[in-house]
């Protein structure tokens, strides 16, 4: 039985990324994988048509609440691979890749949402800078950069939660930027190995060895290195231009705007105003120094301000 490992995050921390890094480990790979066609992971977990086709449900005759009850014995049966699930990838990847982007909850009688230990193994936590992550989302969302600001500072915020239409997905709890990391990691149901975008950038050899480690895959470094050129920020989005991507969001005139738009560290000192950096820094200061990310300095404000001018 293959052990099931969680890729968590909240939106726009490089969850996407990793997944077509995993799936540019296949050692029998001669070119990049396609990002229409990523078989390193199974499907999202709030997926629809899964919650539907294995527990015989019709979601849409349900609330919110009552599918969120439901779902953690759903999530123990698939991670119990006791059955031929046809949704599996027919692969050689030794460890079955979840993403979510829901955060650390409870259901209504206090059971984890996520199905605790007897769903997975652990989880890798992606997490990105909150200014990096504001302008990115604006893009995902269809929405200004102010608005993705309030949408991340808003523990009710969430995603498919509107009422009178049914997404292909179930509603996810985003818990704002600073409490969807805080769930993951103050939970103890399940190990949690933290990895950063910036890492992902600047350190990538050792970032993807330490959380591939972590969940059990020993890839050795010529492939990891070979991965992370083949899952090159610049191939994902050559790729995209040329097919599109199935995952991109649809704006609201009916195209889609751009899912790989900048793949950047540090770019928000270009995107961001003095405000917005302010406004940031007072919703998340507390989890941004638990992990990692320094408030901005007299010389960002500088560089901020020289480009609004």
């Amino acid at each position: 039985m293959r052990p099931t490992v969680w890729l968590t995050s909240f939106p726009k921390s490089g969850n996407t990324w990793f997944r077509a890094l995993l799936s540019n480990l296949d050692p029998a790979r001669d070119e990049p994988a396609a990002i229409n066609a990523l078989d390193s992971t199974d499907s999202i977990a709030s997926a629809r048509g899964r919650f539907e086709n294995h527990l015989l449900v019709d979601s849409s005759l349900l609330w919110p609440d009552e599918i969120d009850d439901l779902r953690p014995a759903l999530y123990r049966h698939l991670a119990a691979d006791t059955y031929e699930d046809p949704f599996d990838p027919e692969s050689q990847y030794p460890v079955r890749f979840v993403k979510t982007h829901d955060g650390y909850t409870h259901t209504r009688s206090g059971e984890p949402m996520m199905g605790g230990a007897e769903a997975a193994a652990g989880a890798l936590l992606f997490v990105r800078d909150p200014r990096d992550v504001a302008p990115s989302l604006a893009n995902h969302q269809n929405c200004t950069i102010d608005q993705a600001i309030g949408m991340m500072g808003d523990r009710s915020f969430c995603f498919c939660a509107q009422p009178r239409s049914l997404a292909n997905q179930l509603r996810q709890q985003l818990l704002g930027w600073s409490g969807y990391a805080a769930s993951w990691l103050d939970q103890r149901d399940v190990p949690v190995h933290l990895v950063r975008y910036e890492d992902m950038h600047r350190a990538a050899l050792p970032t993807l060895r330490g959380a591939l480690h972590f969940a059990g895959w020993p890839a050795d470094d010529a492939l990891i290195e070979r991965a992370t050129r083949f899952a090159a920020m610049d191939e994902l989005q050559r790729q995209e231009a040329a097919e599109g991507f199935g995952e991109a969001p649809q704006a609201r005139s009916g195209s889609k705007t751009r899912f790989f738009r900048r793949g950047v560290a540090g770019g928000w000192r270009d995107e961001l105003t003095r405000e917005q950096i302010l406004r940031i820094e007072q919703d998340h200061a507390a989890m941004m120094e638990r992990l990692g990310y320094s408030l901005a300095t007299k010389e960002d404000f500088e560089h901020v301000d020289q480009q609004a001018r």
